[in-house]
């Protein structure tokens, strides 16, 4: 009876801590501001994040909120401890002048499986 008892408990133990191992993404920063800029320029930035949990990291999406913004992501697993990024770019020529505040959404297996992250600036009038 007592084997019994320890084996359930030692499965229980396994269970409950595969339950709750999962990836969490952590961003350096989560906005980055271009500043001021002409707009034939286009502008890019590098999101950088880690895995902070202790399962591999996946990143199954990410969404720009409008056709100015283009994402290019890390596409392999992250594992526990290592690191990844998303690379934003902005193209502004064509679109409306001035302030703008964009997000990028991102999707994972992560405890927090939706993040996101936000670019921002001012596109002036060309010269």
């Amino acid at each position: 009876m007592k084997r019994i008892f320890t084996s359930l408990l030692f499965i229980f133990c396994l269970t409950v801590t595969n339950v709750f191992s999962q990836a969490v993404i952590k961003f350096e920063k989560s906005t980055h501001d271009f500043g001021t800029f002409p707009e034939e320029k286009s502008l890019t930035t590098i999101f950088k994040f880690t895995n902070t949990g202790d399962q591999p990291l996946v990143i199954s999406q990410v969404v720009t909120s409008c056709g100015c913004t283009v994402a290019d992501y890390t596409k392999t697993k992250i594992e526990p401890g290592k690191s990844g990024q998303i690379k934003v770019t902005y193209i502004g020529k064509g679109k409306p002048k001035g302030q703008f505040r964009k997000n990028i959404i991102v999707r994972s297996n992560a405890s927090n499986a939706t993040a996101r992250i936000w670019i921002t600036g001012n596109m002036t009038i060309k010269d």
